[in-house]
């Protein structure tokens, strides 16, 4: 069996109940009290973890995509004055950081950049999540590994040479790897999720899902082929502004997704076939004795 790997108090892997990750990302759009809700929904859904995203905004947005002015919520800005007015800082990240403990939840993010990583690291997150669009980042991937902590590397938008050269690099003694696919919200055709059985068969390590599907029903089937960990978006409301939020989960779709996913490891079993004390009255009511 492929070995586990413990991400704060829980162990992730086969044998182990699946880790439920509730993605807020940016879908609080720089509101801490937005933020604490989701936080909220994720504590009340039984979910394992809260994912945040960090970016330096002068690092990860390209020149050229500064000045452009954009629509939002508080009133046309250039996306750079955007970036900055949806990142949060020190001060809400203590909060963010005090609000987990108190609801017994892990958090973490996923880094965009180096100095992002410093930052978080402040807060000695139990993991970091490398986006699919950090997979081939050499400089950002060396900086997570030097951390020491697990890391949850996503795969969207990567081929299979480029996810072996990444898994490679990193090696796999603290490696968690997550199917995905990169489109927002994605079609169910392109889910392709019998990769989670593909990237099992070939990586000794945690293989897990994170999904940007509309629905349930994807995620769930993706714990029955084995799926050791998942992800989802989550928002308050789907109709709120944000790139992110029609592809999330409202607070009653993550309850039922994780009431579903534990009653569906219950059902799995162990594979070996058995006579339950629960059948017997049935066996010798209905079974012909001398058969």
């Amino acid at each position: 069996m492929p070995k586990a790997i413990r991400i704060g108090d829980r162990l992730v892997g086969k044998g182990h109940p699946t880790y439920v990750i509730a993605e807020i990302g940016i879908n609080h759009n720089g509101d801490l009290e937005v933020a604490k809700k989701l936080i909220d929904a994720a504590s009340l859904a039984g979910c394992d973890a809260v994912k945040f995203q960090k970016r330096t905004p002068e690092l990860c947005v390209p020149p050229e995509q500064r000045e452009i002015p954009r629509e939002t919520p508080w009133g046309v800005m250039t996306y750079m004055e955007y970036r900055y007015r949806t990142e949060f800082g020190q001060e809400e990240y203590a909060e963010i950081d005090r609000y987990c403990a108190e609801k017994d939840i892990a958090w973490f993010a996923s880094c965009w950049d180096e100095k992002s990583v410093d930052f978080i690291e402040g807060f000695e997150p139990v993991c970091y999540k490398i986006a699919s669009a950090s997979l081939t980042d050499e400089v950002l991937l060396s900086r997570l590994q030097s951390t020491g902590r697990p890391l949850i590397l996503s795969t969207g938008m990567s081929t299979a040479e480029q996810i072996r050269a990444t898994v490679s690099r990193l090696g796999l003694d603290k490696l968690l790897l997550a199917h995905s696919t990169s489109t927002y919200p994605c079609k169910p055709e392109e889910l392709n999720l019998r990769m989670v059985q593909t990237l099992q068969e070939e990586f000794d390590c945690p293989i897990g899902y994170s999904g940007h599907e509309v629905g349930l029903q994807t995620t769930l089937a993706a714990v029955v082929l084995g799926a050791t960990f998942v992800e989802r978006h989550i928002t308050l409301d789907r109709a709120m502004w944000g790139s992110d939020q029609a592809a999330s989960v409202e607070p009653w779709g993550l309850m039922r997704l994780v009431r579903d996913i534990r009653t569906i490891e219950k059902a799995l079993g162990d594979g070996v076939k058995k006579v339950y004390d629960s059948e017997l009255p049935a066996l010798r009511k209905l079974r012909r004795q001398d058969a």
